[in-house]
């Protein structure tokens, strides 16, 4: 039934490409064609700018229509569109024979489809009229998509008849649809298509963009990946094109991350500038050389060039401008980067010379030697100080973009070697707070040669160790650290202690506890404590936690306590995650959140901004041990967001691990093992042993989960990927691996391991670790008698701790022994206890557990009701079936869920075809009908 008509090339026989971060638009185009199927048309446009994917999403949409419908389409074309009737001629020559079946009229109207020589209708009514028949006319045969691509360049007669017969398709089987380049310029009057359905193309989110990214590089390159990201600015083609100009050698990091010459893109907006007339183009270039442009100095300049400013006008209309409020923006990030590439270079100096000369308010030191910068050749001293003193004042905003672009100006424009290294340096560290990890490993490079003294090289040394440790490899790290520790003790103490606190961090993120105390040794030895208040904070820390990790726990207490004071006083971020750790250790959960909340707080600061990430990880998961399953998955999301936007990959790792633990405590298995699979490869490469713990832990709770004790055993027996467990989480997972231990039978090691934990428990006092230890105990009883009184201390110990989740296992653990010991009546008080609190928590699996041991004691339990003809989805996809008919898109649920939206979209195939539906207009009816 298919007409042969012009079909977008991606629609060739092949495998069906995958596109990214467009469901809500895939869903409309599904329901636009199946509404056509079921005999209702409709009409959509599509809008969107130059490589948006608005043909991506046409070609979707002819590969959904091949079954079925019928099509016929056209593209717009800017050298015919001076031609009246050009695009109803393509588009409808096809289906000339069906002619004959119109009224006379109507086949009058369009007889210049066959005839030469026929005049075309003089009346516009006539020949909308006679479109619409012909389209009603093939709907009888079967349903139809007629098509426009590019309606823009559609002559205006046809784009008229179009859009007339578009509106008034509902009651036939005629879809229609239409893409339409949207140019961002103020709005003109109602056009043809004003009145019918429109969906507009928006910038894909990160994780899509980078999907598309490493889909064509292999990924892996993750801090080359995040300026491309930036570069790209969300547009598809854009991501497309700089990997394609990338090549085969995507780890050069010296490598310039700009489109290439021949970009269709960096095409596209030159010719939108040169259009323009000289006085508008220098207005829309105004804005591309200075990001935070007022309508004042924009006024002022014009003045000042002798610009009328009815050039403004035509500006404007260009769409390469917008104003918000008193701001002149570029209305594309991606259109300024490229015209700022493309601009004659006698234009760019001009406009720079210009904003020079008017950017004369005290506020404007900066922007204002910003401009004298980019005009000036060779070195200026007094210009690259003045650049500098400007850096300085952006680096206390938390300007640190500003600020890096300043010094590194500045460097460039300093005559002095040392003290071109120095701003060099300033530049790579702004850079890095910036979240640039790429651009300034760059700069440490160009800085090297210039080093001259111990002073620098241990600031260059103690930067490459950060970075190293937040987005690269954390042994390396820690051995730069150490390094940079040593070589700034003598002049910066401070960066020296810093140095040794990152070199901890790195060490513990390793599990190498070597590296620990090497690094406590040295600030011994460096910093005396009265020299500074973290050398004492660092100093107890370390002598405490050393302490635990032996079993010590007299000696462990004392520093820890004293620890968690010296980070009360502090406003540092990392002294508040010291202390935070110190009380996790000391079994102090409430007061582990509560410095943890104010590291977090702290770190919100525009100075330590970078820390936040980081931060983030400590909270999420003292929330993780409290219980509070929701915040700490919002901590993590918005951890993961933080630390992919500034290249720290391994907070990111750290993040998707915690979110994994809390999904696998929650018995979400395809979620937990969607994150997991993120970290598998990074983990092991980076020696990651905190986050591989922490993977291993929530396996463990997944194999728990669905009743598999032998296995979960395993994953917290064995060595991980990453090498050695993690101590501290090792231990924290402790009561998991008894129970896994006990349930398989190996009950020596769980006795073995139960030893070290009830030792930690006994030792600090923590109620909620006593109510782990006690149920340890419970589990490993010999008799009933031995086994009660365990489980009821436990539970004693719990109603003084905060998390219901444990209190819920535990009570689910109790009910099952006392099931076994012939207590029915006393096991199904318990049992309800945790079928309540797990139903409270959304953990079905664990839910289901509990009803199943209610059962078996003897009680009737009514499984969840389920909608009638829903009964064979699980509870995720039941879960996400009712959140697509509140109408939320994919990427909403994914957001809520914590999942991908390809994730979502692999469910809901799944979904669909368990009850045998094609659309979520179909869902959607089906659950309100239920």
């Amino acid at each position: 039934m298919a007409v042969e008509t012009a079909v977008p090339t991606a629609s060739a026989p092949g495998p069906e490409p995958v596109l990214h971060g467009r469901d809500r638009e895939l869903a409309a185009l599904r329901e636009l064609i199946e509404q056509a199927r079921r005999g209702r048309g409709g009409a959509l446009q599509i809008s969107g700018g130059l490589g948006m994917g608005k043909t991506a999403l046409l070609e979707a949409a002819l590969r959904q229509a091949a079954a079925g419908l019928r099509t016929l389409g056209t593209r717009g074309i800017p050298d015919e569109s001076r031609f009246a009737l050009a695009g109803l001629h393509r588009m409808l020559r096809p289906v000339a024979d069906r002619l004959d079946r119109l009224p006379p009229q109507q086949a009058a109207a369009l007889a210049f489809l066959t005839d030469a020589a026929a005049e075309p209708p003089a009346g516009s009514f006539a020949l909308c009229r006679a479109v619409l028949g012909l389209l009603t006319e093939l709907g009888r045969d079967g349903p139809v998509l007629c098509w426009v691509d590019d309606a823009q360049w559609l002559d205006a007669p046809s784009l008229e008849a179009l859009a007339f017969a578009a509106r008034r398709v509902a009651d036939q089987p005629v879809a229609m649809l239409f893409t339409v380049r949207d140019e961002h310029g103020p709005p003109e009057e109602a056009g043809p298509l004003s009145d019918i359905r429109s969906l507009e193309l928006g910038p894909l989110e990160e994780a899509d963009a980078l999907a598309i990214l490493r889909g064509r590089t292999g990924g892996g390159h993750s801090e080359l990946d995040a300026e491309l990201l930036e570069a790209a600015a969300g547009n598809p083609l854009a991501m497309v094109e700089l990997a394609a100009a990338l090549g085969d050698a995507p780890a050069r990091q010296a490598t310039a991350v700009t489109l290439p010459p021949h970009s269709r893109l960096r095409a596209h907006y030159r010719r939108r500038l040169y259009r323009l007339p000289p006085g508008a183009r220098m207005l829309v270039l105004l804005a591309v050389a200075d990001d935070r442009l007022e309508l004042d100095t924009l006024t002022r300049a014009a003045a000042e060039a002798g610009v009328d400013l009815a050039e403004w006008d035509v500006a404007l209309k260009s769409g390469l401008v917008r104003v918000d409020g008193e701001r002149v923006h570029v209305a594309d990030p991606l259109a300024r980067a490229c015209l700022e590439t493309d601009a004659a270079l006698a234009e760019r100096r001009a406009v720079h010379r210009l904003l020079a000369k008017v950017l004369d308010r005290p506020w404007h030191r900066l922007r204002r030697a910003w401009h004298r910068a980019a005009i000036t050749e060779g070195v200026d001293a007094a210009l690259a100080d003045e650049l500098s003193a400007g850096a300085v004042l952006a680096e206390e905003t938390g300007d640190h973009a500003a600020a890096a672009r300043a010094w590194q100006r500045a460097a460039a424009l300093t005559p002095q070697p040392r003290l071109k290294a120095d701003r060099l340096l300033a530049a790579a560290e702004d850079h890095w707070r910036a979240g640039r990890p790429r651009s300034a490993r760059a700069l440490l490079q160009r800085a090297r040669p210039l080093l001259g003294s111990a002073e620098l090289i241990g600031r260059a040394d103690r930067l490459h160790g950060e970075i190293e440790l937040r987005a690269g490899h954390p042994p390396a790290a820690a051995r730069l650290l150490l390094d940079a520790a040593g070589r700034l003790a003598e002049s910066r103490p401070g960066l020296a202690l810093s140095a040794l606190m990152r070199a901890i961090e790195a060490a513990d993120l390793t599990g190498d506890l070597r590296a620990q105390r090497n690094a406590a040794q040295r600030a011994a030895e460096l910093c005396h404590p009265a020299g500074h208040p973290m050398t004492e904070l660092m100093m107890t820390h370390f002598a405490g936690m050393a302490a635990a990790l032996q079993g010590d726990y007299e000696r462990t207490c004392t520093p820890l306590r004293r620890s968690m004071e010296l980070s009360e006083t502090s406003t540092d971020p990392a002294a508040k995650i010291w202390g935070s750790v110190s009380a996790i250790t000391l079994g102090d959960d409430l007061r582990a959140h509560e410095l943890a909340e104010q590291a977090v707080h702290a770190a919100r600061r525009p100075q330590a901004a970078a820390l936040l990430p980081a931060c983030l990880v400590t909270l999420s998961l003292v929330e993780c041990l409290l219980g509070r399953f929701p915040a700490a998955l919002a901590h993590s999301a918005e951890g993961l967001r933080l630390a992919r936007a500034a290249g720290q990959d391994n907070c990111a790792i750290d993040h998707l691990a915690l979110m994994a633990l809390v999904n696998a405590f929650l018995g979400d298995r395809e979620a937990a093992m969607s994150q997991l699979a993120a970290i598998a490869e990074p983990v092991g490469a980076r020696g990651l042993s905190r986050p591989a713990t922490v993977a291993a832990w929530a396996l463990a709770c997944l194999e728990l989960a669905d009743d598999r004790p032998a296995d979960a055993a395993a994953r917290l027996r064995l060595r991980g990927v990453a090498g050695a467990q993690h101590r501290t989480i090792r231990v924290l997972a402790t009561p998991y691996f008894v129970e896994a231990a006990v349930r398989s039978d190996r009950r020596r090691q769980a006795a073995r391991a139960l030893t070290a934990y009830r030792q930690w428990a006994e030792g600090t006092g923590s109620p909620a670790r006593l109510a782990l230890a006690h149920r340890c105990q419970g589990l490993l009883a010999e008799d009933d008698e031995a086994a009660v009184a365990h489980f009821e201390e436990a539970l004693r110990h719990h109603a003084k701790a905060e998390s219901a989740f444990e209190m819920a296992r535990t009570a689910l653990l109790y009910g099952h022994r006392l099931r076994r010991g012939r207590k029915p009546r006393a096991a199904r008080e318990h049992l309800r206890d945790a079928l309540q609190i797990f139903t409270e928590y959304g953990a079905e699996r664990w839910a289901e557990r509990a009803r199943a041991e209610l059962r078996a004691a003897g009680e009737t339990v009514e499984a969840p009701a389920a909608p009638p003809g829903l009964d064979e989805l699980t509870p995720q996809q039941l879960q996400i079936a009712r959140l697509v008919a509140e109408g939320a898109t994919n990427r909403e649920i994914a957001a809520q869920l914590s999942l991908s939206p390809r994730t979502i979209e692999h469910h809901l195939r799944n979904i669909f075809t368990r009850l045998d539906i094609r659309s979520r207009v179909e869902l959607t009816l089906l659950l309100r009908r239920a």
